[in-house]
């Protein structure tokens, strides 16, 4: 069976702006499955956002599970971000899940992963999927010599430069900004 393949999801913390992007293609093997998937949510009002990549129905099961947490540690992205990880990782039936997540707030942009690991990323830039790397280095360029760039067209503009290059991403873009 072909793997489901997609996504690249793209988050920038730049001048007191949080804004978390991500393309709209799912791939079967050679082809595209669709091409307007919305991998980027909203959570408490917008003041926090995520973003995933890899199984769709394992990314929506995290989710879920990251809200549980977020409730049981009254709204703590960072200690709610620890404790999914913790429980990724030991579960027996979570840590057969294909994703990854980034969550942020207006303080903290972080990527999730099944292994445990909660990383708070260089430069306030995160970046997950098949395209990560090509937007990572957009980013990376656009925030050292674009600083007078908002951390949105950041984000639009890292995401265009990865669907240009990467066959797992296209230019169907959502893009969420974190409030308050």
């Amino acid at each position: 069976m072909e793997k489901l393949r997609s996504t690249t999801v793209v988050a920038i913390k730049h001048n007191g702006e949080v804004v978390i992007g991500a393309d709209g293609q799912a791939t079967l093997g050679n082809t595209v499955a669709k091409s307007s998937v919305n991998k980027v949510r909203k959570l408490q009002g917008g003041k926090i956002v995520t973003g995933f990549a890899g199984s769709t129905a394992d990314a929506f099961t995290l989710l879920e599970k990251f809200e549980e947490k977020l409730g049981a540690y009254g709204n703590n992205m960072k200690r709610a971000a620890v404790e999914l990880a913790k429980e990724w990782r030991t579960d027996r039936m979570l840590s057969k899940l294909e994703a990854m997540m980034i969550v942020a707030d207006a303080e903290d942009v972080l990527i999730i992963s099944g292994t445990g690991d909660v990383i708070e990323p260089d430069m306030g830039i995160a970046t997950i999927g098949s395209g990560s790397m090509y937007a990572q280095s957009a980013a990376r360029a656009l925030k050292k010599f674009g600083t007078q760039l908002s951390a949105e067209e950041m984000v639009r503009e890292s995401l265009n430069i990865a669907a240009d290059i990467c066959i797992y991403t296209n230019h169907n873009l959502v893009i969420e900004k974190v409030t308050g």
